[in-house]
């Protein structure tokens, strides 16, 4: 390692927790540790320069699915009541359909749930307008920007070095940046990766007709899956795991020309679907990712960092929400004498998260492999499945309370 020459590579920069990444999760993790009495810095890359803002944003392509432990957690941070509400959705029932001409179904509903609401819609934009709006008002807050090179640990901390010599000092590292992260890798941890061979392509729409506030899924079998979401008025956001082929081909086709495939699902329960913005249709690739461990040595890791998903349930988001929660809970209830880098505090942390993720791990994988298969004999299968499930209110009742973060 090159040693410094200017003053500013020697400076440092001390707090309690150090945490690394820039999205959601990371600034919710800043706020909520913060507020629980700890000093934090937050490390993301250098900001681009400000787009010039536009009169009309539009509808973010980005949306997220937010159970009842994301809307506790903001709430209690004072975020949720900062989002802009006439751009959320609340979902009050949730339709699955099966597929072929004998499709089974199954559907929930917020009332027989016994809840106002099963989840909330609300695009990216809005949630991180709310959270930057409370991190420049946060104390014991401090951002900083650069990009890592190193992450030296030692037995009183670690230190996350900058390419400008910068030190981040801290007792305990979050690493909160994503299903590429740079902690993670640091430390060495390995992870099981599968590629699911999809996309997900998504794009936002006006309905026909009225959604009254439905979700609708359609698992497909040969196209993938189908998910039409509740924007706020008639308008729905799609989100289509579709397998890379036809994904390839959606993404050189025009939102108009999606909206017409989309007719054969859509059509009788939201009528004609028309694209909102028709430049506007993005994709991601679709993976499994399960690192070994959620902790090293002074090091803690959360969201896609800690684990990513296939996004059919879609909550991938609402996992890193339940880490953020847990990581805060857990250091607050630490015994005096234990810093919160102690290995046995991180390690309650992982215990206490390892079910819940590997529930959802286990879940969302079954059901892509499930559906994902098109053969006559299992689809029948599926299909009886699903209805048969519908008809079971106790088990029901127990599979969306835990879909709802209760």
């Amino acid at each position: 390692m090159n040693k410094p020459t200017t003053s500013a590579a020697l400076r440092v920069i001390e707090s309690d927790i150090c945490i690394v990444g820039n999205g959601a999760i990371a600034k919710t993790a800043a706020l909520g540790l913060a507020q629980a009495g700890l000093s934090v810095t937050l490390l993301g890359p250098p900001s681009p320069p400000p787009a010039p803002a536009a009169a009309d944003p539009g509808w973010d392509a980005r949306v997220y699915a937010l159970n009842h432990t994301a809307h506790h957690l903001l709430s209690s941070l004072k975020v949720w009541d900062a989002l802009d509400h006439t751009r959320v959705a609340p979902v009050d029932a949730m339709i699955v359909h099966g597929d072929g001409p004998h499709a089974g179904g199954l559907a929930f509903d917020a009332y027989g749930a016994h809840t106002n609401a099963l989840t909330w819609i609300l695009e990216d934009r809005n949630l991180n307008q709310a959270l930057d709006a409370a991190l420049r008002f946060a104390q014991n807050v401090k951002t900083a920007t650069g990009r890592a090179t190193g992450l030296l640990r030692d037995g009183d901390g670690a230190s996350v070095l900058l390419d400008d010599g910068t030190s981040l000092r801290a007792a305990l590292v979050v690493g909160a940046d994503g299903a590429q992260s740079w902690v993670r890798g640091q430390c060495d941890i390995g992870l099981d990766y599968r590629s699911y061979n999809q996309c997900a392509v998504v794009s936002n729409f006006a309905c026909e007709l009225p959604h009254h506030g439905a979700a609708h899924q359609w698992f497909t079998g040969a196209d993938g899956i189908v998910a039409l979401l509740p924007l706020p008025g008639n308008k729905v956001s799609l989100v289509w795991s579709a397998p890379e082929q036809l994904a390839d081909t959606l993404r050189a086709e025009s939102a108009q020309q999606i909206a017409d495939r989309l007719a054969v699902f859509a059509r009788e329960k939201l009528g004609a679907l028309t694209p909102l913005q028709p430049e506007l249709v993005r994709d991601f690739p679709l993976r499994l990712i399960r690192p070994h461990a959620m902790t090293a040595p002074r090091v803690a890791l959360i969201g896609d960092a800690a684990h990513v998903v296939h996004p059919l349930a879609g909550h991938g988001m609402n996992l890193g929400f339940g880490d953020v929660a847990q990581l805060i809970k857990t250091l607050s209830e630490r015994e005096p004498q234990r810093g919160i880098g102690d290995d046995r505090v991180l390690a309650r942390y992982a215990r206490a998260r390892k079910e819940d993720v590997l529930l959802m791990q286990v879940t969302t994988d079954g059901l892509a492999r499930l559906f994902e298969t098109d053969i006559e004999p299992l689809r029948v299968v599926r299909n009886f499945g699903l209805n048969l499930l519908d008809k079971l209110p106790v088990l029901k009742r127990r599979l969306i309370s835990h879909a709802m973060g209760k």
